[in-house]
C-alpha cells in the first residue's frame, strides 16, 4: 500500500492504491484545505467545495512522487490556468509550481508520495513576471 508523508504536518499515512488524497487525509485528521498562506484554514475546513474541484482551498504541492498520481484534471487546470476574480489565490500559488501542484480532491493516489499541504503564493518569486 502507498505511504502519504505530509511534511508540514509530520504525518505518514498508509492509503490503498487508488484513494482519493483528501478523503485519506480527512480520515488522518489532516487539513488540507489551508486558505492564503495559512490564514483562514480553520474556516476553510468547513467552508469549501467539499472535493468537487471548485473552491481551490484544498490545493496542495507534490514534493516527490508526482508520478504516482493521476494526470491533472479539467477542475485543475480550469483552477490554476484561469483567474477568477472571486478566488485568484489558487493560480498565483501555481505560478513556479506547474508540474507539481495539484487539488488534494483530484487527485488519486496510486504510489508513494509527499505532499506540501497549503503551499504558500510568491508573489516575486522569478518565475511571476515571465
Amino acid at each position: 500500500m502507498p505511504i502519504v508523508k505530509f511534511v508540514k504536518e509530520k504525518k505518514e499515512i498508509e492509503v490503498p492504491v487508488g484513494a482519493n488524497l483528501r478523503n485519506e487525509a480527512i480520515k488522518a485528521g489532516v487539513n488540507l484545505n489551508q486558505g492564503v498562506n495559512g490564514i483562514g484554514a480553520g474556516v476553510n475546513r468547513i467552508v469549501n467545495c467539499m472535493g468537487k474541484g471548485l473552491c481551490g482551498t484544498c490545493r496542495v504541492l507534490i514534493t516527490e512522487g508526482i508520478e504516482n498520481t493521476n494526470k491533472q484534471t479539467l477542475s485543475e487546470w480550469v483552477r490554476f490556468k484561469t483567474v477568477l476574480l472571486t478566488d485568484p489565490i489558487p493560480t498565483f500559488a501555481y505560478v513556479g509550481h506547474e508540474d507539481e501542484m495539484r487539488l488534494a480532491c483530484c487527485t488519486i493516489v496510486q504510489g508513494d508520495i509527499t505532499v506540501e499541504s497549503g503551499p504558500e503564493m510568491n508573489l516575486f518569486g522569478e518565475n511571476f513576471f515571465s
